[in-house]
């Protein structure tokens, strides 16, 4: 690949079937690039002393989409030397041990494809309605990210 026709991507997925590392990390290799830096979320099998059996996401998908997009653009803004963002989400049932969530960037160096990373990991978890639903040996909850800023704003 020329390096003039890499231009930078954003790559978004919401999907129910399992996510693939190899695939979303190959998403963002770039001939101009010597980091790629990855977060994969993946099922626990505990949270609090409770036995987790899986996890069960939902989405208000377009609308996540939409959030997502605009991550890619913050990082882009604060970032500017990122060259290919992807981020993908599972939505449905997520076994134990699993990929919830992939995020995967390239930059030239290793600090920003890494501060990127965390960035959109992190800003996903507080923006974007994608909700998740721990099942446990025998009861459920509706879990919500701390993170998440409409539902600390009454608090």
């Amino acid at each position: 690949m020329d390096e003039s026709e890499d231009v930078p991507k954003d790559f978004i997925k919401l999907k129910s079937e399992k996510l693939s590392v190899d695939e979303v990390s190959e998403l963002v290799v770039s001939p101009c690039c010597g980091a790629v830096s990855l977060f994969i979320g993946t099922t626990r099998n505990n949270f609090e002393g409770k036995k987790v059996i899986h996890l069960e996401y939902e989405a208000y998908t377009s609308m996540a989409e939409t959030e997502i997009k605009k991550i890619c653009r913050d990082v882009r803004q604060k970032w500017p030397s990122v060259q290919h963002i992807a981020v993908h989400h599972r939505l449905g049932v997520v076994p134990i041990t699993e990929a919830s969530v992939i995020i995967a960037v390239s930059s030239p160096h290793r600090a920003e494809s890494l501060e990127a990373v965390m960035f959109c990991i992190n800003t996903l978890k507080a923006s974007v309605p994608i909700w998740k639903k721990e099942i446990y040996e025998d009861e459920y909850s509706w879990k919500e990210n701390k993170e998440c800023f409409w539902a600390n704003s009454e608090k």
